[in-house]
């Protein structure tokens, strides 16, 4: 339990699946007590600064999430004044996201290593791989401690699932990680995801860390991957001069092919998320932003 800032309240676990320690506290002068959001002066988590965005975070106000602080939600709301399709991008990458799980599951892939996995949302990835294999495993890592302290809630009852702290840029000791490998069999087909993280790289080291992810993993296993792109460069350019949080890389459909060179790509191929999911590929026109996904299998 962690005291809250005014003496007398205590913050409590599993308010729901979605709710850690940290997030809520009981009302002590309401009868019958009541659960309320606390402050961001009130959480006091170890590790986590609440005055700085997190990526994690404002995806989660975008998605109409209740786990973010009021520096996400001010971060998410000048995003959002830029650019109104943002919400939707967030949206339509997750709908992917499931999509390619699913697919992949019925393909016969039984474990996923989701890789900047965020914030516990729905969809998560075991849910979608599960309508198609009820014993698929999944791992989620992240960096952000408050994104897996709430995975590791979520997750805390289930089996073949796991959520890991861990820095996707560090191959080697995610693939080594006692709890990685407590869900994850590297010499099984696995399908590796960076869902809406990769843009967080320049082109060349976001091709570099596909590659040393998959060099570690078996023939038929899966590459599943999704970036924000925005046709409008000006907008990326003040967009990204309004997201102080993180560095923004505006990845196209030729950048995105380069990460899955010597992988054979899943149809549709690389394009629109929704369209992805939908089976119809291509990429929208008129629109300020969108997201650009794909899916390739290992096949040697």
């Amino acid at each position: 339990m962690l005291a809250g800032a005014a003496g007398n309240t205590q913050a409590i676990c599993h308010v729901s699946a979605y709710h850690i320690d940290g997030l809520f506290r009981y009302d002590p002068d309401v009868s019958p007590r009541k659960v309320i959001l606390m402050t961001d002066e009130e959480v006091l988590v170890p590790g986590i600064d609440v005055t700085r965005p997190s990526v994690a975070r404002v995806y989660d106000f975008w998605l109409g999430g209740k786990d973010h602080f009021t520096s996400d939600r001010e971060m998410g709301r000048r995003m959002a004044e830029l650019n109104p399709a943002l919400p939707q991008l967030v949206r339509d990458n997750r709908a992917f996201l499931a999509a390619a799980a699913r697919r992949a599951a019925a393909a016969g892939i039984g474990q996923f290593l989701d890789l900047g996995a965020g914030l516990p949302s729905h969809p998560a990835i075991h849910e979608a791989a599960r309508q198609a294999d009820k014993d698929a495993r999944v791992c989620y890592v992240d960096n952000d401690l408050v994104a897996v302290r709430h995975a590791q809630a979520l997750l805390a009852r289930g089996t073949g699932l796991a959520a890991v702290s861990g820095d996707l840029r560090a191959p080697d000791a995610v693939l080594s990680d006692p709890g990685v490998l407590s869900v994850i069999d590297l010499a099984q087909p696995t399908a590796v995801i960076f869902g809406a993280v990769l843009h967080f790289f320049p082109a060349d080291a976001a091709a570099a860390i596909c590659a040393r992810y998959m060099s570690r993993m078996p023939a038929g296993s899966w590459l599943i991957v999704s970036t924000g792109h925005y046709d409008d460069a000006e907008l990326a350019a003040r967009l990204q001069e309004t997201a102080a949080h993180a560095r923004f890389y505006n990845h196209d459909a030729a950048d995105m092919t380069g990460w899955l060179k010597g992988f054979e790509i899943v149809p549709p191929g690389v394009c629109e998320g929704r369209a992805w999911a939908a089976g119809t590929g291509g990429v929208p026109t008129g629109r300020a932003a969108y997201a650009l996904s794909a899916a390739a299998i290992k096949t040697a």
